[in-house]
């Protein structure tokens, strides 16, 4: 089957990359005058300088047609999904499709999985999701990932398609756990990097990850999810790594709150978003929330780090 990466940001460049050392792969950038660039120069410049790209990989603004015979690899925002959906259903028509990104859509309040059958319908679908730097899996890395599809015989072939010399891949299909495991973490970092950036300690974040963590596995469950899921790649793997370094945009949103610095407006930060999406629906789930809502008080700047942590310390005693 012939593979396509739709979003020529870090992480579906890094995974057109992995991909393309072993079979033709096509990446497409939606910016003619990037794609051309990347062509010609044979690397990412903007998100990934000095790695090259293997002669397996081929640029291109026209967007891939797909077919029965295709694998599409959704890699753009969480936010910007439905849109891209929308604006080339005809072009994804018949290709099984991946998402890659992780997040909850405002407004509606859905995953990545739920955006593809509102716009396509029955389109056959997965996800790739789990603990990765971009620059890890470009650089031929050591990377593990949840292969997530509720079709077990489509997961198993997307799992030998898509499995390269340095992404091994294991799967599930519990799309809803890996969804939300992917989603929730971005929110729990945002709020441990606030911790480190305001100079409460790595015993403090230790604290968020885990009682995030319980937050997690509680929409998990009301949802629907394994919670066994939660504990996975997609789960606790991501949060460990997504909480600990600077290498993530959701990390680093917090430091700056947590320092007080104004954080780069331009780069996507997918875990704001989800933030607002769960504070929202978790009251009609009759879900307790309070790391989740506290990082939204904090992205609004309606408390500072050390408030928001005396509120979190001033919660009823309970038992763990």
């Amino acid at each position: 089957m012939s593979i396509s990466v739709i979003g020529a940001g870090a992480f579906g460049t890094a995974l057109a990359i992995s991909l393309a050392a072993q079979g033709p792969v096509r990446l497409w950038a939606r910016d003619a005058g990037q794609a051309r660039e990347m062509q010609e120069r044979r690397e990412n410049a903007r998100y990934l300088p000095g790695i090259a790209f293997p002669p397996g990989l081929e640029v291109g603004a026209e967007f891939p047609q797909g077919s029965e015979h295709a694998i599409m690899l959704l890699a753009v925002p969480m936010q910007q999904l439905r849109s891209v959906l929308n604006e080339r259903a005809g072009a994804l028509d018949g290709a099984v499709l991946v998402a890659c990104c992780k997040g909850i859509e405002l407004g509606s309040g859905a995953g990545p999985s739920a955006v593809i059958t509102d716009t396509l319908g029955g389109a056959p679908h997965a996800l790739l999701t789990g603990p990765s730097f971009a620059s890890d899996i470009a650089r031929g890395l050591p990377t593990a990932l949840t292969l997530a599809a509720s079709d077990a015989a489509q997961g198993r072939r997307l799992q030998e398609r898509l499995s390269t010399r340095n992404i091994r891949l294991y799967r599930t299909t519990d799309v809803i756990g890996a969804e939300l495991g992917g989603a929730l973490k971005n929110v729990v970092a945002i709020g441990c990097g606030a911790a480190i950036g305001a100079g409460l300690g790595a015993s403090a974040r230790a604290a968020l990850m885990t009682r995030g963590y319980a937050e997690m596995q509680r929409m998990a469950r009301e949802m629907g999810a394994r919670t066994r899921t939660l504990a996975g790649l997609s789960g606790f793997g991501d949060l460990v790594l997504t909480c600990t370094s600077e290498q993530s945009r959701n990390y680093r949103l917090g430091l700056a709150i947590g320092e007080g610095r104004e954080f780069d407006s331009g780069v996507t930060v997918e875990g704001a978003a989800t933030a607002r999406a769960v504070a929202a629906r978790a009251p009609d789930l009759g879900l307790d929330m309070p790391i989740t809502d506290t990082v939204v008080a904090l992205l609004d700047r309606r408390v500072t780090p050390a408030d928001a942590m005396a509120r979190l310390l001033a919660r009823p005693l309970k038992e763990e």
